[in-house]
């Protein structure tokens, strides 16, 4: 084989690797969407917790770097904390080690078989979740058939005197030389940007006998180092916490591959010790067949045993990369951005949950502060431009979410994942209205407050404000619903509107009755009648968020919620009447 059919039967096997890894990660993430979800949500300031978050979604996702540029974004919108994050990105580190493992499996000639078993329910069933199951199963016939690709590439380098003699300063037999194997596992993994393809050329080229087990780890090490690349390419243009995370995923690597190289080879000795069979046999066809095995082992000890050695200085850590990058913590960029090459549209459907669970969080903020202001006898308006500013700032959140989940759903989504992502959206647009609408009710109380022929009575003053006290009563319920705090059903949430809408009525109905017994001019009449109306729409597209909510992690074919949905959308068309 000359030195070009071998080039490109090497990338050809890396390219069919890629593509096995890329469909196994779609695969994984579409099967256990919802499961990813979940366990996001276990988030808290335990770290061992943190990284076990980490651990799971990186063993799913098959990809650190996923799972790190995803721990960028959610810190750059403040939907997590630098320890957090930190702990996390130590999981990424252990649940990045699965990959060695799948790849250990020796069944590579079996790679054809598992396509053509996969190729039947990925193309030939109806049913998405037995697509997505052939999709797997043809996901690792792809990994399993391009190593197998890449190692017959490879075999000729083993006999080739140049490459041998090249090698020679690289075999990690001496400090310097394992410095080198670390050097280039960096160099080529920050290139690629993918640890799992260059841990997977180098398992190949051990077990062809390109390079031996000591190389091999040495390589793996730089590997480490070299995939923190794409989290701190990610924080570029992000807030100063989620470069303070990117950061501290370099650091820890770094330091985790340079305590590795003062213990390296007692290291070597006990994986040896530890996995059985000899790491250096070589059957009839020249291979070894047990160096996979050691180099798996070799990696999940090595990733493991470094976050264990680093979990207790988690917030020294912190501690430190805050020193070192210093900058206004609490200025928050609250705009996500879509990866398309390394984030997957379920973690990007997370993120967005936990941004709109933000967004209302604010939104009761912008409430309260028109309830004060209405509560008011004279204009505040240092208060009111706080709204005004407030909202504004609504409506470029929305926009910003609204471009990231377009361009998340633009990816190959699940019918479920497409159907959340609609309701996110949905969600946001709800949102930004009911921001809309406290803007305009402060404004047009404002009107009434400086001209004394639309000022309101003392009663008509304090009913306004037991309405809208009640109205942020109901959204306070909603904003519970939406942080999982309360289970009401959408029935229930109609019914509390309906209750709202009748005191709405009778708050309406005592002021005409005062406008006719001349307690209140005409004019006054008119500025309450367009609150009271405000206040309507303001409950309105409150409804409209529960509803919106309630949507987002059901079936389209659930025929009952989808009644509920019709239900509730006629149900603030009919109630909803201008005053």
């Amino acid at each position: 084989m000359d030195r070009f059919q071998m080039a490109y039967t090497v990338l050809g096997g890396l390219g069919v690797f890629f593509l096995g890894m890329k469909y196994l990660s779609d695969s994984l993430q579409a099967m256990a969407s919802d499961f990813i979800r979940k366990i996001i949500n276990w988030l808290t300031t335990n770290p061992i917790l943190a990284v076990l978050v980490g651990t799971l979604v990186t063993t799913i996702v098959q990809s650190s770097s996923i799972t790190t540029v995803m721990v960028v974004g959610m810190v750059n919108a403040g939907l997590m904390n630098l320890a957090q994050a930190i702990g996390v990105i130590f999981g990424a580190n252990i649940g990045t080690t699965i990959t060695g493992w799948i790849i250990a499996i020796k069944v590579g000639k079996y790679g054809l078989l598992f396509i053509a078993v996969g190729i039947f329910p990925m193309f030939f069933t109806k049913n998405d979740k037995f697509r997505a199951f052939g999709r797997l199963i043809v996901a690792l016939g792809l990994v399993f058939f391009g190593l197998s690709i890449m190692s017959k590439g490879l075999k000729p380098l083993r006999t080739d005197a140049e490459f041998l003699s090249t090698l020679r300063f690289f075999t990690a037999d001496s400090y310097l030389s394992l410095l080198g194997c670390v050097l280039i596992g960096c160099i080529t993994t920050a290139i690629v940007q993918s640890s799992s393809a260059m841990l997977g050329i180098t398992i190949a080229m051990a077990m062809t006998g390109v390079i031996t087990f000591q190389t091999s780890m040495g390589l793996v090490l730089g590997q480490n180092i070299g995939t923190t690349i794409t989290a701190v390419l990610a924080s570029i243009g992000a807030n100063i916490e989620a470069k303070r995370a990117a950061r501290a995923h370099a650091i820890f690597n770094v330091l985790g591959a340079l305590v590795m190289t003062f213990v390296f080879w007692q290291y070597v000795h006990f994986i040896d010790w530890l996995v059985p069979l000899n790491p250096d046999f070589i059957n009839s066809t020249g291979d070894k067949p047990h160096i996979a095995a050691h180099i798996a082992a070799g990696h999940t000890i090595f990733n493991v045993g470094a976050t264990l050695l680093f979990l207790p200085f988690l917030k020294h850590l912190a501690n430190f990369v805050t020193i070192i990058t210093p900058g206004n913590e609490k200025v928050v960029n609250k705009l996500l951005t879509f990866h398309p090459t390394t984030m997957s549209p379920a973690i990007c459907l997370e993120q967005a949950e936990k941004e709109i669970q933000k967004m209302m969080q604010e939104l009761k903020g912008l409430i309260t502060k028109t309830q004060k202001y209405i509560s008011l006898k004279k204009s505040d308006p240092d208060l009111l431009q706080e709204i005004i500013d407030d909202e504004d700032k609504f409506d470029i959140d929305q926009k910003d979410f609204t471009i990231f989940m377009c361009s998340v759903m633009e990816a190959s989504l699940m019918p479920d994942q497409s159907s959340l992502g609609y309701a996110l959206i949905r969600t946001s647009d709800e949102i930004e209205s009911v921001s809309d609408y406290c803007a305009i009710l402060a404004k047009t109380y404002n009107k009434t407050v400086k001209d004394s022929e639309r000022s309101l009575s003392e009663q008509a003053h304090q009913e306004f404000t037991d309405l809208l006290d009640s109205t942020a009563s109901y959204f306070d319920l909603v904003n519970a619903y939406a942080h999982e705090e309360n289970k009401l059903s959408l029935e229930e949430f109609m019914t509390k509107s309906d209750e709202l809408k009748v005191k709405a009525d009778l708050v309406r109905n005592k002021h005409l009755e005062r406008i006719k017994t001349k307690q209140c001019n005409a004019l006054s009449g008119l500025a309450y009648s367009d609150m009271i109306r405000l206040s309507r729409r303001l409950k309105s597209h409150t409804l409209n968020i529960v509803e919106a909510l309630a949507s987002a992690h059901v079936s389209t074919e659930d025929s009952k919620l989808s009644d509920l949905s019709t239900k509730a959308a006629n149900h603030v068309a009919s109630k909803t009447v201008v005053v």
